[in-house]
């Protein structure tokens, strides 16, 4: 596949310091230990979206990297641009198309553990995020966001067939809010590797998460109804999103990815009059609780 091959070169050529940099730190461990391993990517999104609402109904771009020690310890970085300049006119910060609006600093500790042959693999992600954000002003000098800071628990069981995954995210800065999300899926080899061990040529996962928010989330977040001054009084079940993904390896380092949302929120009704009047804040054809988006991606790895 002479597609592939090229995509796949300049992939390794655009990170060979990466690899070079992973080489020279490398040491003998045991079978499938690396000391170090590094990833970095960025991805096109529609719209900014942040529990199934909009917070920029226009596209954005997000560069992300990631540097990782003995398959535990990992720093990484992350930032969002804006395409065009109607995300930072409407969201009250100012033109910043082709600039950056927020930068995420990242520590985590990451691991998989083996829970026997019924349960299978466990995957634990527990990082802090420290999430700057771009200084801007309003005409009294009042700045138009803050910094905030998250702790963030991601627990998985890969293995079985559902693949289950359980987010818990707290906001430590901007409302105190806690969010929590729990979504199952399930991915499909569309194109098998070339021998038995490699990893699929393209996959699809089909999915569908359930999103939670307490009281301090929502009132962080939600007015009760358009044209009200008054913020929702009460957590509750958030957005349903179903979400259709694909992968695309390229070869062993590069990985291209796609894909398609639809997010809504259909289990309580008080809910929904904040994210409807919270997209509202977007422009008329934003006014209802649901959006559909989409994104593409790809991922250089070492």
């Amino acid at each position: 596949m002479k597609l592939n091959a090229i995509l796949c070169t300049v992939g390794v050529c655009s990170c060979a310091w990466a690899a070079d940099e992973t080489k020279e730190v490398q040491l003998e461990e045991k079978e499938d230990t690396t000391f170090v391993s590094v990833e970095a990517g960025v991805s096109l999104d529609s719209r900014y979206m942040t529990y199934g609402v909009i917070d920029g109904k226009d596209p954005i771009l997000t560069p992300s990297a990631q540097i990782k020690f003995f398959d535990w310890v990992y720093f990484g970085v992350e930032s969002i641009f804006d395409v065009t300049q109607a995300n930072g006119k409407r969201g009250g910060y100012g033109s910043r198309a082709g600039k950056w609006t927020t930068l995420d600093a990242i520590v985590g500790l990451a691991h998989e553990f083996d829970l026997g042959e019924t349960l299978g693999t466990l995957g634990i992600d527990f990082n802090y995020i420290y999430e700057y954000i771009h200084r801007t002003y309003d005409d009294e000098g009042v700045r138009s966001m803050d910094d905030t800071q998250y702790l963030n628990l991601e627990l998985s069981l890969g293995d079985l067939w559902l693949e289950p995954t359980l987010g818990i995210e707290r906001d430590l800065m901007a409302d105190n809010g806690t969010y929590v999300n729990f979504s199952i899926g399930h991915e499909f080899a569309l194109i098998d590797g070339e021998n038995e061990d490699d990893d699929p040529v393209l996959t699809f996962r089909p999915s569908i998460g359930q999103g939670l928010g307490n009281t301090q989330r929502a009132r962080g977040y939600f007015v009760k109804h358009k044209g009200s001054e008054e913020a929702l009084d009460h957590g509750g079940l958030m957005d349903t999103t179903v979400k259709g993904e694909f992968t695309w390896n390229v070869c062993e380092h590069v990985a291209f990815t796609g894909y398609l949302a639809y997010s809504d929120y259909l289990l309580d009704a008080n809910m929904r009059d904040g994210a409807r009047a919270h997209n509202a804040e977007w422009g008329g054809g934003c006014d209802h609780s649901w959006n559909f988006y989409g994104g593409l991606g790809v991922t250089v790895s070492f």
